[in-house]
């Protein structure tokens, strides 16, 4: 009978179902700033340092 340890269960997870995970989280924070409905807000942040603080 082969027995399992948790080290190699853990390790087969991470290299299977957690890498994929990551990858996922990876992609949908890469496209995050380009959503259509972020245009505004980055153009917003991209040129308050150019903001003075009487500009409002």
């Amino acid at each position: 009978m082969i027995e399992h340890s948790l080290y190699d269960f853990l390790r087969h997870l991470a290299d299977s179902w957690v890498l994929l995970a990551m990858f996922i989280v990876f992609l949908v924070l890469a496209a995050w700033p380009f959503r259509p409905g972020a245009r505004e807000r980055n153009n917003k942040a991209a040129n308050m340092i150019f903001e003075d603080k009487n500009d409002g």
